[in-house]
Parts: structure tokens; C-alpha cells; sequence
């Protein structure tokens, strides 16, 4: 069992005040937990977030990471740029990336060798939408997916933090029972567990509308090993009591 982890993704959200306020707030009341904690910051503020975490008590964290080195890629951040600002975690192949921005399973894999080969983290995101779901194809699709980061990454692969989403729980107040995530989780382990002897070191988090409410059932399961936390993660006190609610790998 792996030490779990609570990811906060603040997606497009906050300004200068509200970071400040935010992430004070959060160190104010973290004590010493039991699990390892992150921020997911928008591009714009990871300076300000650095600096604010400086004491290392939670980690930085960027939202996406470019699949290409260098180069004529505008807009685009780069692996290298994210590490020169403290990141340890880059989410990589969230569903909004695939849903709105067209990501492919082969780029979100490119995209976890960039960040693996600068030394961050990727938090790699898996997960079935809501007609996949109803067609049987959960496990097909999720294998399918991290089945392209596993060839890309090779014997890194347990480097990567994973996390399953189901599409139809994010932002929309659902979420999947304890059991249904539970299952999910149990078939990408045993996926890992084919492609590396690490698997039962890899964090698999739940990151489908996970709350103050259900963190503590959900947290509770086998191979559900912390939560990538999407509004929830923009209040101080619900964050910091799905904090609460981890266990001790």
C-alpha cells in the first residue's frame, strides 16, 4: 500500500487574492498529515503558488505539460519551463484536455515522458464517459488508455501517479459508489502489475467529484489511493477535511 495523495486542480480558477488567501488558509490548518498533499495551479500563478509553498508542506503542482521539448509551439508550456518553478506534478490527459482540446491516448502518453524525463511527476487521467460506461466499456477504455502510457513510458511507468475520473463525475455533482471505483481501480492495479513490479507503489487516486461528504468511504478502499480534487479543492476547510480523511500507506 502506497502513501495516498490529495491533488488539488484548481482548473481555470483564482487570482492573486484568492491564491493568497487560499493557499494561507490551507497551511494555516494542515497540521501534519498523514498523506502527501498538492496544488494544481494555473500556468499564470505557479510563481506566486512557489513561493507561497515554500515550506514544502504542500506541493506544487502544474494542470498540463507540453508533449514537445522546445520549439515554435505558442501558448505552450514546456516540461523543462515547469520545472524551473518547483513543480513535482503535472495532470496530464484530463478529460477536459481530451474532450475539449482533442488530446489523444498517444499524446497524453508523450506528455508523461516529457514530464518523467525533467523529473516532475505526471498524475496521468484515466476514465470512461457516461455512454462508454452504459456500452460495458469501462474496462476496455481505461486499459486502452493507460495501456499507451505504459509503451511510451516503458520501465518508468512506476514513476507516474494515476487517477481515475470517470467522465460522467466530474462537475457534475455524481459520483461513483465506493464499489464501482473500487472495481476500476482493482483492473488498472492489475494492469500495472503486468508492466512492473512496482505496481502496488503506484497511486491510483479517484478523481470524480470526490468531497468533504464521500472522501472518507471512498478514501477507505483498497486500491483507491488518494483523490485528484477538482471544486472542492477551491474551499480551504473541505479540502483540508478530505485531507483529514486519508490513511497512512
Amino acid at each position: 500500500m502506497t502513501k495516498q495523495l490529495i491533488a488539488g486542480n484548481w482548473k481555470m480558477n483564482g487570482s492573486l487574492a484568492a491564491n493568497q488567501a487560499l493557499l494561507q488558509a490551507m497551511l494555516a490548518g494542515l497540521g501534519s498529515p498523514a498523506c502527501a498533499v498538492a496544488v494544481c495551479v494555473p500556468a499564470p500563478y505557479l510563481a506566486q503558488a512557489k513561493t507561497l509553498l515554500a515550506s514544502g508542506a504542500i506541493s506544487l503542482g502544474a494542470q498540463d505539460v507540453s508533449q514537445h521539448e522546445a520549439g515554435a509551439y505558442t501558448g505552450e508550456v514546456s516540461a523543462a519551463m515547469l520545472k524551473e518553478f518547483g513543480v513535482r506534478y503535472a495532470i496530464v490527459g484530463h478529460s477536459e484536455r481530451r474532450q475539449y482540446h482533442g488530446e489523444t491516448d498517444a499524446v497524453v502518453a508523450a506528455k508523461a515522458q516529457r514530464a518523467l524525463e525533467a523529473g516532475i511527476t505526471p498524475i496521468v487521467c484515466v476514465g470512461e464517459t457516461l455512454a462508454e460506461r452504459d456500452a460495458g466499456q469501462t474496462e476496455a477504455t481505461v486499459t486502452r488508455q493507460l495501456a499507451a502510457v505504459i509503451a511510451a513510458t516503458g520501465p518508468r511507468i512506476g514513476d507516474i501517479v494515476l487517477a481515475y475520473e470517470p467522465v460522467w463525475a466530474i462537475g457534475t455533482g455524481k459520483t461513483a459508489t465506493p464499489q464501482q471505483a473500487q472495481q476500476v481501480h482493482a483492473v488498472l492495479r492489475a494492469q500495472l502489475a503486468g508492466a512492473c513490479e512496482q505496481a502496488a507503489g503506484i497511486a491510483i487516486l479517484y478523481g470524480g467529484s470526490m468531497n468533504a461528504a464521500n472522501a472518507a468511504e471512498l478514501l477507505a478502499q483498497p486500491d483507491i489511493d488518494g483523490g485528484l480534487i477538482g471544486g472542492a479543492s477551491l474551499s480551504a476547510p473541505d479540502f483540508l477535511k478530505i485531507i483529514a480523511a486519508a490513511r497512512k500507506g
